[in-house]
């Protein structure tokens, strides 16, 4: 993403909630906004991209880009506008618990 497609999308969620946080240097992973009645919107990002920025852009093994992700980032709590990290389902994975 470049500088000016991540302003652009800071400026596009700022409209929702010119509060919410950002993870820096995770915006190729974010995928999106959540809503919930009464409560702020807030970014959310796709973990799996989380892990794959961190491999390709820090040079990160599998193991090491989960454990930095989950202790350095969703274990980073900074209060209610923190962002949240969403860990998809597979099709699979929904069905067989269906």
């Amino acid at each position: 993403m470049t500088p000016e497609e991540i302003d652009a999308l800071r400026e596009r969620i700022a409209e929702s909630n010119p509060e919410a946080l950002f993870a820096d240097g995770f915006e190729d992973a974010i995928i999106g906004v959540a809503e919930r009645c009464g409560q702020p919107t807030l970014v959310v990002y796709d973990c799996n991209k989380c892990i794959e920025i961190l491999m390709k852009r820090d040079g990160m093994e599998y193991e090491e880009a989960m454990e930095f992700f989950t202790f350095n980032t969703t274990g980073a709590w900074v209060g209610e506008m923190t962002p949240l990290f969403m860990w998809p389902l597979e099709k699979e994975t929904v069905y067989d618990v269906a």
